[in-house]
């Protein structure tokens, strides 16, 4: 299979790449540094920086589409988050843009998006079906989704991913908590009572696969492990397995003052269950938290 991908050379994208390779597949990389790709994706990955260097006779199978910046990664101002929108709309509607002038249509596009869709639910348990309205993260997921939406009118089929905190081993946000955690300054955030919703890497990545090949499959995924946590549970699991005690909480006021709107991304939260792949039978490798931490540490 012939597979076009953004965000390749990412946390997620790395991995993804290494193993749809492994599986035999022909890929290609959209990346703003395209001189950085065979490096960190792998050396058979044909690297482009324009969707336009793409004539429309590429017989293209499929696209997977994990474009844009780090949403944790700066506060946010006017200016960021403008760019978040941009680092993810505007490639995903280059992407469609592509699909209408290539002569042969790609069967499927796996397109990204987060849990972040269903806002700050306390203890409700939002399915796929779900639709609320709420704040900047959750406008950008629904703008992020509907610009992908469009793809369909072109008979292809969409898959997307609302996707939970990962948990990898080379990065993501548990990179973030470790140097606290380890020198056992680590706590809870606010109450520690809002959920976690969380995936290790390889679930996700296996999710992606599955999708892929699954031609019955279409339309929204949360791609999440079935056991949400609290953030106090996942403080404490965290902190014991690196052996260290959990006692310095963060308290809410101090984290909205420090980061303003985007605290909401630490004090809110979602208990997003993977309903749709339950009812496929999808084989989870990493069910419990803790099982997943094991893994990494």
């Amino acid at each position: 299979m012939k597979i076009l991908i953004t965000g390749g050379t990412g946390f997620i994208g790395r991995t993804l790449c290494h193993r749809l390779l492994d599986s035999g597949n022909e890929l290609i990389v959209l990346s703003r540094r395209p001189e950085q790709v065979t490096k960190l994706c792998g050396e058979s990955v044909t690297a482009i920086s324009n969707l336009e260097d793409l004539s429309a006779e590429e017989k293209i199978n499929a696209i997977i589409n994990l474009s844009g910046e780090g949403i944790a990664d700066r506060l946010w101002t006017k200016k960021r988050k403008q760019k978040l929108l941009d680092s993810r709309i505007n490639i995903t509607k280059q992407l469609i843009t592509y699909v209408a002038r290539a002569k042969q249509k790609p069967s499927v596009m796996i397109s990204g998006s987060a849990v972040g869709y269903y806002g700050s639910n306390g203890n409700s348990e939002p399915d796929e079906t779900t639709d609320n309205p709420g704040d900047f993260a959750q406008q950008l997921c629904k703008q992020w989704e509907a610009a992908a939406e469009s793809v369909k009118k072109y008979g292809v089929r969409l898959c997307i991913l609302r996707i939970g905190l990962v948990i990898g081993r080379d990065g993501g946000f548990v990179k973030r908590m470790l140097l606290p955690f380890k020198l056992g300054l680590g706590g809870r955030l606010g109450n520690g009572q809002q959920w976690m919703s969380w995936i290790h890497k390889e679930d996700l990545i296996t999710i992606i696969e599955t999708l892929l090949n699954a031609s019955e499959l279409q339309g929204n995924f949360n791609a999440t492990a079935p056991q949400p946590v609290t953030n106090a549970e996942f403080s404490a699991c965290l902190a014991n397995n690196l052996h260290r005690p959990a006692i310095f909480p963060a308290p809410a006021i101090v984290l909205k003052l420090l980061l303003g709107e985007m605290s909401g991304l630490l004090l809110g939260g979602q208990k997003v269950l993977p309903e749709r792949l339950i009812e496929q039978g999808f084989p989870f490798q990493y069910k419990s938290l803790d099982s997943a931490l094991k893994a990494i540490l």
